[in-house]
């Protein structure tokens, strides 16, 4: 059987919260959302998008953990630290471009979306594609996608001017793209000029 993946459309996502309050039922992170809801260009939009882990081919998170807490299964799925190594220094949660990973205090441990790992083991949705009314989050074959979505799925992002990171989550985009470009801004400097393709540009086009 193909392997299924999660796809992220932001521009289906209708803001209703009904994948958070799943990803709250999940036993593995203690009643807490590992989900949340960006609200794009907030002065002139109510536009909404989901971010969850992406599961990165090279974690970044892994990489600057100095106490080996982060793993990656065989499958590719980047987990939370593992309790008895996590120490609590919130490197990951300062490293990762896509902002995931959350320290939480009350157990000194960061947590993290793992795609519900006890559920898509064994062949089953995550929780938020399971509840997703308007499947802007979607969990099927890339055969399936093809089949029933427009635009394209993207797995590879361009951080600022070159760093590249490649993802097991994949998001849908316009045609005509080939990776995600993510502009940065520089803290206490010179503001970069946006790029025309920017993430939030994207949710402007036609799919």
């Amino acid at each position: 059987m193909s392997e299924r993946v999660l796809f992220i459309d932001y521009a289906r996502c209708i803001g209703c919260q009904a994948c958070v309050q799943a990803c709250e039922e999940c036993d593995t992170h203690k009643g807490q959302a590992m989900i949340h809801l960006e609200t794009i260009r907030r002065r002139d939009s109510v536009q909404t998008a989901p971010q969850v882990c992406m599961h990165c081919e090279d974690p970044i998170c892994a990489r600057v953990c100095p106490a080996d807490a982060i793993k990656k299964t065989p499958d590719g799925v980047v987990q939370s630290a593992l309790a008895p190594r996590c120490i609590g220094c919130s490197n990951c949660v300062l490293a990762c471009p896509f902002g995931v990973p959350k320290y939480f205090a009350e157990i000194d441990q960061m947590m993290k979306c793992d795609l519900c790992y006890d559920r898509t083991s064994i062949g089953k949705k995550p929780m938020c594609a399971t509840v997703c009314p308007s499947q802007a989050l979607s969990y099927m074959t890339v055969a399936e996608f093809e089949r029933t979505r427009r635009g394209v799925a993207l797995n590879q992002w361009v951080f600022g001017e070159d760093e590249e990171v490649r993802t097991k989550v994949s998001v849908v985009v316009p045609r005509g793209r080939d990776r995600v470009h993510v502009d940065l801004i520089e803290l206490g400097g010179r503001p970069k000029v946006a790029e025309p393709d920017d993430v939030a540009a994207l949710l402007s086009e036609d799919g």
